[in-house]
């Protein structure tokens, strides 16, 4: 440029083109060129593009990468597998297999459209939902289970609930517990795309009617995420990962997933009083003018349970999620009974809607089965020969294990029975460890495991009993009398 400036002034001033050739070293055509030119705008440059040993195999390789978007994403064209086969199949074919790889990852970044999001404005009150995924410690156990985010753009504060599972039970037991606990319902609530609370068939959402019934409860809209547009509610995707490694690192550890679910809730707190990314308030200022935006709760709690009428089999258990298998009683073997499906617990009602028993919902692709003891003890005492085969055998200890096995029939009915009536009063510990002092004492009739129930329960068996009332002054009062 400085040459250009030099050429254009000095002919400005009346030197001539012969003259500035001569001065600057260049050709006449080459001055005229710059005192022609009226646009010294920058331009973008140009890419140059150097020839390639592979160009002659470049239109057989962008054939197979094109055929590749038709297929399923494991099973499409590496850059081996393309150098591998220009080898077996190209006559002549003599490239390297880095030349190869370069030219692929071109091509492919190429294809790779990207997508830009469109920046959205979320007013107070409005949340997003969606589910994540990390490993607890439970009652010593490693699971990995599923939990449930509730996040609130405007103040980028959030709250999170465990379960087992994505079910519909999930998402409603997790909003209840959540609205609960901010005092109030947000206006709009935005799904992926009806994960846990409904199916897509085309381009309708069709809502389970578990969840439609506690929107009608709550009062609350929702809008379903356009499919593979994440970028929808990226917010709680943040927040999401956040929660993971913020609270779940180490891996928390509970025995009661309600109980932890309940202290949960508070750990956001501590969270909150950061500061929002870009407007550099606390979240937990901002919250406050999402907590003013959100709808009053109901009067009347709602109660995300699923009814359903299902058949037992012939040893009293019905299925659920084709897989769990739970006991009922024994008088309901290859009958129908009516099961209340919670997110954490699966109830047995008998014909009057009262509960039979409870057990733990479980979750996960293997099969399980779940018994309760009062269930094995009915069916133990109508059938005294199973014993050897029983589960409710594995849960007993010795000695008392090894006298019912050595038991006549009638001996192990009897020791059952009293089992059984003390289960239904105490709690089938205790009335296991009755029986279990009762052998250790020699004393294994009813009346002595009901009296040592009694006193376990009461007090405990290490416990000295209370000092009653002092008496002395009655036995004055009576000595007296007789005088």
């Amino acid at each position: 440029m400085p040459q250009i400036q030099g050429i254009r002034e000095q002919y400005r001033e009346g030197s001539s083109v012969a003259e500035l050739a001569r001065i600057y070293g260049v050709d006449p055509k080459t001055v005229r060129k710059y005192l022609k030119q009226d646009d010294f705008s920058p331009k973008p440059p140009e890419k140059m593009t150097k020839e390639s040993i592979l160009d002659p195999y470049k239109p057989l390789i962008d054939s197979w990468l094109l055929e590749d978007q038709g297929r399923w994403h494991k099973q499409r064209h590496t850059a081996k597998r393309i150098h591998d086969r220009l080898i077996s199949e190209v006559a002549g074919y003599a490239c390297s297999y880095n030349t190869v790889q370069r030219y692929v990852k071109r091509v492919l970044q190429e294809q790779r459209t990207v997508r830009a999001s469109m920046e959205l404005v979320w007013h107070p009150g409005e949340s997003q939902a969606d589910f994540g995924e990390a490993d607890f410690l439970e009652r010593g156990t490693m699971v990995r289970k599923k939990y449930l985010t509730l996040s609130f753009p405007y103040s980028n504060d959030s709250f999170t609930q465990i379960f087992g599972g994505e079910t519909a039970e999930c998402v409603c037991q997790g909003l209840k517990d959540i609205f609960a606990y901010i005092g109030g319902v947000p206006p709009l609530v935005v799904f992926d795309n009806a994960t846990g609370v409904g199916r897509r068939i085309g381009e309708i959402i069709h809502e389970a009617e578990l969840f439609s019934r506690m929107r009608a409860h709550y009062g609350f809209s929702v809008r379903f995420c356009n499919p593979e547009s994440g970028h929808e509610k990226g917010n709680v995707e943040a927040k999401i990962g956040y929660t993971r490694r913020n609270l779940f690192v180490p891996e928390p550890a509970f025995d009661d997933i309600e109980d932890y679910n309940r202290t949960l809730l508070s750990l956001h707190a501590s969270k909150a009083q950061e500061s929002h990314y870009k407007k550099l308030l606390p979240i937990k200022d901002l919250f406050e003018e999402d907590t003013r935006a959100l709808l009053p709760l109901p009067r009347t709690a709602f109660d995300p349970v699923r009814y359903d009428y299902l058949k037992a089999d012939g040893y009293g258990k019905v299925r659920i999620d084709s897989r769990h298998y739970y006991s009922t009683s024994p008088e309901y073997a290859g009958q129908e009974v009516l099961v209340a499906i919670r997110a954490h617990s699966i109830d047995i009602l008998d014909d009057h809607k009262r509960l039979v028993v409870r057990h733990s919902r479980v979750y996960g692709e293997r099969r399980s089965d779940s018994s309760d003891y009062r269930t094995s003890l009915a069916v133990l005492m109508n059938n005294p020969g199973a014993w050897k085969n029983s589960g409710i055998r594995e849960l007993i200890p010795d000695p008392l294990k090894s006298l019912m096995d050595r038991q006549q029939r009638t001996q192990l009915h009897a020791t059952l029975k009293t089992m059984h009536t003390l289960s239904s009063e105490y709690g089938f510990e205790i009335a296991v460890q009755a029986l279990e002092e009762g052998v250790q004492r020699s004393r294994t009739s009813f009346h002595d495991a009901a009296i040592l129930a009694a006193r376990i329960a009461g007090y405990g068996l290490t416990m000295a009993p209370e000092r009653g009332q002092d008496l002395h002054v009655y036995d004055e009062f009576l000595e007296g009398v007789q005088v």
